[in-house]
């Protein structure tokens, strides 16, 4: 009597069942993870194409640099 397992008996069945699930559940958390970079990866890139005088505009702005250290630093970028 086989009892409807086939060849490979009760077990073989389980745990190819297993296997798959834990393969689905590690391709949706990459897939997650990628999605989130995704999003919010694009601030940082955008970041990068800001030109160097945009930069010095906000660095003022925010009170980190005093007008004469923004002067300065804007004269030495015409040059």
């Amino acid at each position: 009597m086989m009892y409807g397992f086939g060849n490979y008996g009760p077990g073989m069945g389980m745990g190819l069942n297993m296997l798959f699930m834990a393969l689905i559940w590690i391709l949706v958390i990459i897939a997650i993870i990628w999605f989130v970079k995704a999003i919010f990866g694009q601030d940082h890139r955008q970041a990068r194409h800001e030109s160097v005088e945009d930069i010095l505009k906000k660095r003022y702005a925010r009170g980190e640099i005093s007008k004469e250290e923004f002067e300065r630093l804007q004269q030495e970028l015409l040059q």
